[in-house]
């Protein structure tokens, strides 16, 4: 199994809760770092923030050409032919990272994992396939790529969950965040969804939405 490389913010020492959150197509483990202090969470929150570092590896849809991805993408299509096992392998990655700390002391059910785009991708496999209940799942303008193999864990049957979408997007149609949300409800899920006049990035309202939902899940 890959070890990721990753950047580790504590927002207090002796954190008591985590937030493991994975970079889309391209990016790297800095891409999200700076949203920390947009979050505004209260003051004296103790969370340990993990930035993992996707591997470079060779993308179909790059020309072949190595760059920094959770999975090779095989086609742009509406439905997206990608490396299943691949992103499989990377799902375990990520809850390798988990199990460190829940080593370290942090109750899994402090650990909240999000993901945008390709990470979100990997964020849906590993957070619901994970033995021990976790915190809340956030999924940004990504989309269920393995609806169809998916083997979900019963610990996290009643995980909290959070899509996030652009309408504009032109990169992960809006139409695949409802598609994996119609999912979501049809295995018993109650996802939160929410909508905002953007393309493939981020926006101000988003980060509050994101924000809301973090305290709750964390019972900050």
């Amino acid at each position: 199994m890959t070890t990721l490389n990753a950047i580790v913010r504590d927002t207090a020492p002796n954190p008591t809760a985590c937030v493991i959150w994975l970079h889309g197509l391209g990016a790297d483990g800095h891409d999200f770092e700076p949203i920390v202090p947009e979050l505004k969470l209260p003051a004296g929150s103790a969370i340990r923030f993990i930035f993992p570092h996707a591997p470079q590896i060779p993308v179909t849809v790059n020309g072949g050409l190595p760059m920094p991805a959770w999975y090779d993408i095989l086609a742009m299509s509406l439905e997206r032919e990608v490396d299943e096992p691949q992103l499989r392998a990377s799902a375990l990655a990520v809850q390798a990272l988990v199990e460190q700390q829940i080593e370290q002391g942090i109750d899994s059910r402090r650990i909240l994992l999000a993901g945008f785009s390709q990470g979100g991708a990997v964020a849906y496999e590993a957070a619901l396939s994970f033995h021990r209940p976790l915190a809340g799942l956030i999924a940004m303008s990504t989309y269920l790529a393995t609806a169809d193999s998916l083997q979900r864990h019963e610990a996290n049957q009643y995980l909290p969950v959070q899509i996030l979408h652009g309408s504009r997007d032109g990169v992960v149609p809006e139409l695949l965040g409802e598609r994996a949300c119609q999912q979501l409800q049809q295995w018993g899920f109650v996802p939160e969804y929410h909508h905002y006049p953007m393309e493939h990035s981020v926006c101000a309202a988003e980060i509050a939405d994101i924000s809301r939902f973090m305290r709750q899940c964390l019972q900050l």
